[in-house]
């Protein structure tokens, strides 16, 4: 099993986030990752070389993580609208 850590970026985004239910669904699925980092439905996000960066989608957000294997953690990197999501600051 693997741990989640997030990313201040993510961080931020959740704390800003006032609907309870979608809250509670991202949520869920950070937990499903943390027991499954490779779920059906990961797509590869491209422009990252340091580190292959993954997305899932829980409805019109994505989440984008790394894997660290050896250390067994999941590192969450940017939770948002997809519209928003992809852009590097």
């Amino acid at each position: 099993m693997f741990s989640a850590e997030l990313k201040k970026a993510a961080l931020k985004f959740l704390k800003s986030i006032k609907e309870k239910e979608l809250l509670k669904r991202i949520g869920n699925k950070i937990n499903d990752l943390e027991k499954n980092p490779y779920p059906q439905d990961i797509e590869r996000v491209e422009g990252y070389k340091e580190v292959k960066v993954f997305r899932v989608r829980v409805g019109d957000y994505r989440i984008l993580y790394f894997v660290d294997q050896a250390a067994n953690k999941i590192y969450v990197e940017k939770i948002d609208k997809r519209e928003r999501v992809y852009k590097k600051r």
